[in-house]
């Protein structure tokens, strides 16, 4: 059991435990929260488990809980909640093991990304529009508790985020505040022609996808909000330790587009370009999220996907963005370095 200290702390979760399954868990296991604040614990007791958590950010606690009723109504594989505090602040659900697809992929070594990879993505790719489009449907948005939309607003928000916390500390250069903004309005302007009527999950990343018993599962849907299809295919394909070759995400991609056809129509050629647009805005924010949890949270692991993040964007910005946009992106990271100290 823990200390004095950790007693206190978990006693919320000792308590559901208690309630929910008639006595109080053997052990307390504390689990790696990554870039969340959020306490998470797996609970131990004759041979099973089930996983705690304690968080502080209630509207968060109540959109994951609204959403993943929701998707389990839906027929989708998320946990079960088995029970919540009366406060909101801790909850118990079922434990789904340690697997993510990430360390699936992983576990390849140094092994070329093969038929295997590709399967499990080309899986998890049909699942995908079941929580965009199928639950999306019906699914409740008063319960978004960051932004209820991916529109103008968030995505102005997020390239704010992107320069306050990844190019004021890594870009050494002087910047040209009217040409960056001058291809931020452009990107939004790019970005905002799609379709935003369909549920965005907005951290749908390796990850946040676990396999249990030759199964998928998901979690950390909370900060999904309307918006466009593309942004968690780029989500997926450019999340940057899953290290997929470019031509191999190109071909998931189409992937994509030939599931996506059964659940809505979207014009192939025309979301063929927006891709790349939703691409780079996903790794803008990511790159924001690198500089913060590296440096503000002091969550050193993080910045070691920066020269990863930075390849991928120098690719996307030469070989697929048209030669006369965002030109001043373009040229900003042509220019950055990032070597690990």
């Amino acid at each position: 059991m823990p200390g004095k200290k950790n007693n206190t702390e978990y006693s919320q979760v000792e308590l559901l435990h208690k309630q929910h399954f008639g006595c109080k868990p053997m052990n307390i296991e504390p689990l790696t929260s990554h870039g969340s604040d959020r306490t998470i614990l797996r609970l131990h007791i004759h041979g099973s488990t089930s996983i705690g958590i304690i968080n502080e950010h209630l509207q968060e606690n109540r959109s994951f809980i609204a959403f993943g009723n929701h998707f389990r109504k839906s027929g989708i594989n998320v946990p079960e909640i088995f029970t919540v505090s009366n406060d909101n602040y801790s909850y118990l659900m079922e434990d789904l093991g340690d697997t993510t697809l990430l360390r699936e992929i992983q576990k390849r070594g140094d092994s070329p990304f093969g038929d295997k990879e590709i399967d499990l993505y080309k899986k998890v790719i049909e699942i995908l529009p079941e929580f965009q489009v199928r639950a999306g449907k019906t699914i409740d948005f008063s319960f978004c508790y960051q932004f209820s939309e991916f529109a103008e607003e968030n995505i102005r928000f997020d390239l704010d985020y992107f320069y306050n916390r990844f190019l004021l500390n890594f870009y050494k250069g002087t910047i040209d505040n009217n040409l960056l903004h001058k291809d931020i309005n452009e990107l939004i302007s790019h970005l905002i022609k799609a379709d935003r009527n369909h549920f965005l999950y907005r951290d749908f990343q390796s990850r946040n996808i676990m396999l249990k018993n030759g199964n998928f599962y998901f979690i950390d849907f909370q900060s999904g909000r309307r918006g466009a299809l593309l942004y968690d295919l780029a989500s997926l394909l450019y999340d940057a330790k899953a290290c997929i070759p470019q031509d191999t995400r190109e071909k998931l991609v189409d992937h994509y587009f030939e599931v996506v056809k059964n659940h809505t129509q979207i014009d192939t050629v025309q979301y063929q370009e927006y891709f790349w647009y939703f691409a780079v805005v996903r790794i803008l924010q990511a790159m924001g999220a690198y500089g913060f949890l590296g440096i503000v949270k002091g969550k050193s692991r993080f910045l070691e996907s920066i020269p990863l993040a930075l390849t991928n964007m120098n690719f996307i910005l030469n070989n697929r963005i048209q030669k006369n946009s965002l030109k001043y992106l373009r040229t900003i990271f042509s220019e950055i370095k990032y070597e690990k100290t």
